[in-house]
């Protein structure tokens, strides 16, 4: 029986899958094992204190214990070596906690695609080892322990956005970095070196907006910290829960965003589209007009436009049809963008038939290239005279549109989607990732917390400094090692998928695993003492959220920004806490 089911797992699952469910079956089993303690007393004529002794074994004294065994079974010391060693293994079961999901996100999003699930589930779930973790530093022990192993909690919370922000994308604009020519970059070239100026990476605009969200998510840093802002000696409790409250008010708003943010862009995508249409509908009209389409004072030229509007009725029935239409369309050739011929008529009639019989007369089509005309005028600095240099003001619209259309989608090569064969199997696969990774991060984040704690008093080095430093290098490797491979790939479209994942995870962690913090802080009555912690995370957060909202391209030299941020964070949590006694 234990073969076969031993088979049917190998057959389905990788190798490493089945290792990690056998070692946690061995772990958890050993807590139904009963051990016999031996007496350490030494016995040699079988007589001991006068009195006859039938066994040297003792079944009922246990040895003396000096560190408390968490669950009752799993191992513990109180040696430096013996505690790093057990920081080590409980860290890498959370890496791959966090490993199995992440996979298991990924797996769903194949199937059930954006919306409810990548803009709700995904993110939550990426940041549930954190929030585990951060759950049990406060609810363990009593409430002055909880208050020593809080620290671990707010250590991991203020590490983690600051690795991420930092390290790790630092080194996302080296690893994905390719030649700037102009304003953009050239995917999948990298012919500079390490020019600081001459190579970098680009990412879209709603890159920019994530930068922008991550900025706000701060707020709830911000509002706890008001009692201590203006010095008021009775408001502590109602600044924790003030806090909590927008924290979720935020996350809740934040993941709606997400949930609508594909109908956004495709709505916002559409509107470029057709922006990109009329300029090259323009600048294709403007080389078969037998004049300018302006006159001398910048307004439409009527005669010319009249023209046109003749060269393009082909049989010649003073009106327009959407066959007519189309053929225009297709003679144009868009190639920069994916367009939709159908649906670019569609939106010329919008624009032009204003009596609604789907057809446009002489007089609607001046009417709507005048709209054109004026609009094109206003999105572009005009020169003295622009009936003279209508082609410039053409040519510079028709740029800015194609950077607009750039801008919000970029390379779409990166995205195509293979068909799912068998989805039930892979819906179970996910669901068997979620479980496994949900039971590894639970069942040893405790763990992990105390022996960071028994760490801390065995080597005098303070137990924030060690989840600050170590533990989010352990818990984001799997999201650092993900988001390196994108940025790896050398193009626009993949960096700005790797930047985006950024700015969500450190809002996400903002938010969500700030609100368990509070709340833990709250019910258990704790003190709020974290002062110098939020200042870092709230320094990092602004000073890496503006420097990414305002621009799209980063130069190489823009990584050094992010390094040095790190150990400036190291140096002034310590001098705040340790020399100033911040906390």
């Amino acid at each position: 029986m234990v073969l076969f089911f031993f088979n049917i797992m190998k057959a389905k699952f990788p190798f490493k899958y089945i290792m990690v469910i056998f070692f946690l079956a061995i772990i958890l089993l050993t807590g139904v094992v009963q051990s016999r303690t031996i007496s350490t007393e030494l016995i040699s004529d079988g007589i001991h204190n006068g009195l006859q002794q039938q066994s040297i074994i003792n079944f009922k004294e246990p040895l003396p214990q000096f560190c408390e065994m968490t669950y009752g079974f799993l191992p513990c010391t109180t040696t430096v070596l013996g505690n790093l060693f057990l920081i080590v293994v409980y860290g890498f079961l959370m890496f791959l906690a966090a490993k199995y999901l992440s996979t298991a996100s990924e797996l769903l999003l194949e199937i059930l695609g954006p919306g409810l699930v990548g803009g709700l589930f995904l993110p939550m779930l990426g940041s549930l080892p954190d929030s585990l973790l951060i759950l049990v530093s406060g609810l363990s022990g009593s409430k002055e322990t909880a208050q020593t192993q809080v620290l671990v909690g707010m250590g991991l919370l203020a590490g983690s956005a600051v690795v991420l922000l930092t390290l790790l994308w630092g080194s996302c604009v080296v690893v994905g970095k390719t030649d700037i020519v102009g304003s953009t970059t050239i995917d999948m070239q990298d012919t500079k070196g390490f020019t600081t100026t001459g190579s970098g990476v680009s990412v879209d605009i709603w890159t920019t907006y994530g930068a922008r969200i991550m900025i706000i998510s701060v707020l709830p840093f911000i509002v706890v910290q008001v009692p201590e802002i203006f010095h008021l000696s009775n408001g502590d409790r109602l600044a924790v829960l003030a806090s909590l409250f927008v924290a979720v008010a935020l996350l809740v708003s934040y993941c709606l965003y997400q949930v609508f943010q594909p109908v956004i862009q495709q709505r916002k995508l559409a509107f470029v589209k057709h922006k990109h249409v009329i300029s090259g509908t323009l600048r294709h009209l403007k080389t078969r007009a037998l004049g300018r389409l302006v006159d001398d004072d910048g307004q439409p030229n009527e005669d010319v436009i009249r023209k046109l509007f003749r060269t393009i009725d082909l049989d010649g029935d003073s009106l327009l049809s959407p066959f007519e239409l189309r053929s225009l369309i297709i003679i144009i050739q868009f190639e920069e963008i994916d367009l939709d011929h159908d649906d670019a008529v569609q939106n010329l009639m919008k624009d032009f038939d204003t009596s609604g019989d789907n057809y446009i007369n002489e007089d609607e089509f001046f009417v709507g290239i005048s709209k054109w005309l004026n609009e094109a005028k206003r999105s572009v600095k005009l020169s003295c005279d622009p009936g003279i240099h209508t082609m410039t003001f053409l040519d510079h619209f028709h740029v800015q549109t194609k950077q607009e259309h750039d801008l919000l989608c970029g390379d779409h090569s990166d995205e195509a989607v293979e068909s799912i064969e068998d989805v039930k199997w892979v819906t179970i696969k996910a669901s068997m990732l979620l479980l496994l990774g949900v039971v590894i991060a639970g069942a040893f984040a405790d763990p992990l917390v105390h022996t960071v704690n028994d760490f801390s008093t065995a080597t005098g080095i303070p137990s924030f400094f060690i989840s600050f430093i170590g533990l989010p290098l352990v818990m984001n490797s799997s999201e650092a090692t993900s988001a390196l491979m994108f940025a790896s790939r050398k193009k626009k479209r993949t960096s700005s998928l790797t930047f985006s994942e950024i700015y969500g995870s450190v809002t996400i962690h903002n938010l969500l695993c700030l609100a368990v913090f509070l709340a833990i802080v709250y019910v258990r009555d704790l003190t709020w003492d974290f002062s110098a912690e939020v200042l870092i995370i709230v320094i990092v957060c602004i000073v890496m959220g503006l420097f990414a909202s305002f621009r799209t391209i980063f130069p190489l030299w823009t990584c050094s920004v992010a390094y040095a941020l790190y150990p400036f964070s190291l140096v002034l949590v310590y001098v705040l806490d340790y020399v100033f006694g911040w906390s």
